[in-house]
Order: C-alpha cells, then structure tokens, then sequence
C-alpha cells in the first residue's frame, strides 16, 4: 500500500479570521532557492488578498532579498508576476524553492539589479484546495499583485515598510501588472507605485479566442475557459459544454501548463455545445469586463512585444499602447523582432532599465524636498 502523501503544512487549505485586511501576513517561512545566484534570502509567504468581487482569499508567494543593494534601487520592491504555469501544479513560489522555476532568470536578473523581488503565484495556485488558477481573470490578477507589494511591506526582515514599489510582468504576468497600474488608485492607493513593465499583453481575450482556438495554443483558450469560469463561478459559464466537455475541464483543473499542452490540442469548441463558445452571450459579456484598457494607469507604462509573436500578436500590446497615449497616460512602446519567447528575453534589460530609470527621479525629488527644508530651517535661525 502507498502511504498517503504529506501536504506541507505552509500551503494548506486556510481560512482567513475576521478583521485580516488584504495585505496581511498570514504564514512565513524561511527558503532556500537554489536557481538563483542573485538572492540573499526568500521567504515562502501567504498572505491576504480578494479575488474578482473582491471577497478575501489566502495567496501563497515568494519574497526574496538582494545579495547586493544599488543605491539606485535600495529598498525598492519588485513585483514579478509570472507567466501561465497551468491551472494546477507546482507554483511559483514551490518551483522557485525547488530550483525549477522557468523565469528564474528574469527573477535573478531582478535581484542583480538590487531589488526586493515578490512574486505572487495568484489566485487558486499553491494552495490547496483554492484551485483552480483563475488564467485570464484581471482584476484578481491585479489585487494578488498590488497586496504581496503590501505583504512584502509587512514582512519585517525584508526592511521595506516604506518603500517604493515597481511592477514585471510577460505575458499572463505582463496582463496581471497592467491591470494593477490601472485599479491602483483605486484599489491600493497607499502602495508606492511607481512604474509597470509589461510585455507581450493580452489586452482582449475575447478576441484572440477564435484565432488560437485552431492552432497548436488551443490549450490555452480552454485553460482560460476554466480559470474564467472559476473566477465568475456565479455565473452560469458551463453551460456551454457537453457532458464529456465537464469531464474534461475538471481534469484539466489540476493540471500544469506542460500537462496541458499535452493532453489537449483540439479547439475548445470540440466539447461545447456550439463551436464558437466565446461568442456565447454570457461568455460575451464576461470577456468585455476582462479586457485590459478599461481604465487608464497614473504610473508610467513600458510596453514591449515581439514583431513575429504567434501566440500573443503585437496588435494586441499595440492596440493598448495607443488607447493610453490617446488618454494622456505615461506610456513607452518598445518591440523587438522575434517571437513570443524571443521578445520575452530581449526585452529584460530594457524593462529593468526602465523600472530603474523611474525610481531615480523620486529619490532625487525627496532629497531636493529635504534639502529645502533645510535650508528653509537654516535661514529662519539665521533671523
């Protein structure tokens, strides 16, 4: 007989007690990340945070301190959100602590330049029975990425109670930082938000359903069925699907992004009722609420796309760039020609570059602020 395996205590299912506040700390451990040669330091977190109606749920996450600190940058919080790892599986925080995390190189990249990185697996991942991940969902994208900024503020040995806070994301992960720079006033305000980099953005996935829906990405179409019918699990999502269709999204529930690309390479429409499901009117509606570009962010945006992306075309990243310059927001647009993957490696030191790049002025600005305070105090003595 197999033993029944352990569930590591850390990750455990986890009710959150009345009068926790989106933010709070609720478990913290000490790590070890043997993929990276930039950190000082991790903690395995769970903290608070609210889904897409903003109810509270606990979300698991990495923190991680720099080995060395550049004064450009010291005390500043980095928040990488993270490309789609699956609907279940290891999350980033579990592969971070293993040493197999994909994007550890844009994470140690991160940590070189002397940042405080946070990394935030989201909503339904890492913990257990919290799950499905809910792939697609922006607004619950954006509050596990805005409240591990307040997290990290919390977590004492980290020294970041004041500091100022910047924002990565590719991808899944570019979607999730774009939607923080846009609900930021309204939803953390008190966050020292500063800047978001974003690249290869799926501002519409409306849109890009039918396309990917008959190419070898159709895994993801049905990954964001399932994490979209778990973020708006009030409303009625699955009635689209035949019989052997529910069958199949449960599977595909608990499986990782490798696990699915695997097991399903036919259109979504193949276990619906009707073979355009998203153009369904309740599927409508809910993909019209998930578009990125419904507000305009207060902070500067770098955007960045690759000319030859299969997977995310750069009409999509484009299309958001020039709603926001229209709207007079602070926005950069930089593309690369390459493709998805291609981009997402050329476009790293730019983006730090950027982040970096809008911290500075802040720091020259509150020394400006104090030194004419002193020289206001010099010369009212002098009187």
């Amino acid at each position: 007989m197999n033993p029944t395996p352990q569930i590591d205590t850390h990750y455990a299912e986890t009710v959150i007690a009345s009068g926790r506040r989106p933010g709070d700390l609720l478990r913290t451990r000490r790590t070890t990340t043997p993929g990276l040669d930039h950190a000082r330091a991790a903690w395995q977190v769970v903290y608070v945070s609210t889904d897409s109606y903003l109810e509270k749920i606990p979300v698991s996450g990495m923190v991680l301190l720099p080995e060395d600190v550049q004064a450009s940058v010291s005390a500043s919080i980095l928040v990488y959100c993270s490309s789609f790892h699956g609907l279940g599986g290891p999350a980033p925080s579990q592969l971070l602590a293993a040493g197999t995390e994909p994007e550890s190189s844009r994470i140690d990249a991160a940590l070189g330049r002397g940042f405080i990185v946070a990394v935030p697996d989201g909503e339904g991942m890492g913990i257990v029975g919290a799950g499905p991940y809910t792939f697609l969902a922006a607004n619950a994208a954006a509050h596990t990425g805005l409240d591990i900024a307040r997290a990290t503020a919390h977590l004492a040995d980290a020294h970041a109670s004041a500091s100022p806070v910047v924002m990565w994301g590719y991808a899944d992960g570019g979607r999730a930082v774009i939607a923080a720079a846009e609900q930021h006033r309204e939803y953390a305000p008190e966050v020292g938000l500063r800047a978001v980099a974003a690249g290869a953005v799926l501002a519409d996935p409306g849109q890009l359903a039918a396309r990917l829906s008959e190419n070898e990405w159709a895994f993801l179409v049905l990954a964001g069925f399932v994490g979209l019918s778990r973020a708006h699990q009030h409303l009625p999502l699955r009635h689209v699907l035949t019989d052997e269709g529910r069958r199949m999204t449960t599977a595909a529930a608990k499986l990782s992004a490798a696990a699915l690309a695997d097991r399903y390479r036919h259109p979504v429409g193949n276990w619906c009722e009707r073979p355009d499901p998203w153009n369904d009117p309740m599927w409508r509606y809910v993909l019209a609420k998930e578009k990125i570009g419904l507000a305009v962010p207060h902070v500067p945006v770098h955007l960045y796309h690759g000319t030859h992306d299969a997977l995310v075309p750069d009409e999509q990243g484009h299309a958001v760039y020039r709603h926001y310059l229209a709207a007079g927001a602070s926005v950069a647009w930089n593309e690369y020609a390459t493709d998805h993957t291609g981009a997402a490696l050329d476009g790293t030191a730019a983006a730090l570059d950027r982040l970096t790049e809008h911290l500075v002025p802040a720091k020259h600005s509150t020394h400006r602020r104090a030194l004419g305070v002193w020289k206001l105090l010099r010369s009212l003595r002098a009187e």
